[in-house]
């Protein structure tokens, strides 16, 4: 069987916040092997990470992330500018391209300012565009992105619109779903990371019907 792949993830950044949002389930083949997979992982007190792509790649790198993070506090006194993370990631996953991680990433954080950054598989970081999207379904949340992003969006709004792009590639992509209400939610701001609850998702998801 292959390994667990196929998901949705999204970015979005505005003025100052990032919100991530991701669907729940894994797949293996034509088989749905998890439905209550986390997909959206909080790497640090101000960074978090949406995952993309093979479970034991992806694992293994949050793994990394973490103690980097950890190491750069410890020897510089303070968490570092999340675009220091997704350069370091771009540069272990380039060093490593003709033995792939089989991975696409989307980071988000806040230092002092929101950041955005996908990263690919062989190391490209991507952080100018303010909306982003990744995996099997992502030309489905794409549509909707573009389609209802606005420059000064509120966090709000943001919020719902993440959820509504996921959910869109939860109806229409074969590898995205998960067990109700199917998809995680991170909001990063000064404050830190907050991951939504499954009740407050399901309300989200309720009132855009």
């Amino acid at each position: 069987m292959e390994a667990k792949k196929g998901t949705t993830t999204v970015g979005i950044r505005g003025k100052d916040f990032v919100v991530l949002a991701a669907d729940k389930m894994a797949s293996m083949g034509d088989l749905a092997a998890d439905l209550n997979t986390q997909k959206v992982h909080p790497v640090s007190k101000y960074m978090a990470i949406t995952t993309a792509g093979l479970v034991g790649d992806l694992q293994i790198l949050t793994r990394f992330l973490k103690a980097r993070i950890n190491r750069m506090k410890i020897e510089e006194g303070e968490e570092p500018h999340p675009r220091r993370i997704a350069t370091f990631l771009g540069t272990i996953l380039n060093a490593n391209k003709y033995f792939p991680y089989w991975v696409q990433i989307l980071l988000g954080g806040w230092k002092g300012e929101p950041y955005l950054a996908s990263v690919d598989a062989a190391g490209g970081v991507t952080d100018t565009e303010p909306i982003m999207a990744t995996g099997s379904g992502s030309p489905v949340a794409y549509g909707v992105l573009e389609a209802n992003y606005k420059e000064g969006i509120s966090e709000k709004d943001a919020i719902a619109l993440a959820v509504q792009a996921v959910e869109a590639a939860r109806v229409r992509n074969t590898f995205t779903g998960g067990r109700e209400p199917g998809i995680d939610v991170a909001v990063i701001d000064k404050k830190g990371v907050r991951l939504l609850s499954p009740e407050e998702v399901a309300k989200i998801k309720k009132s855009l019907k």
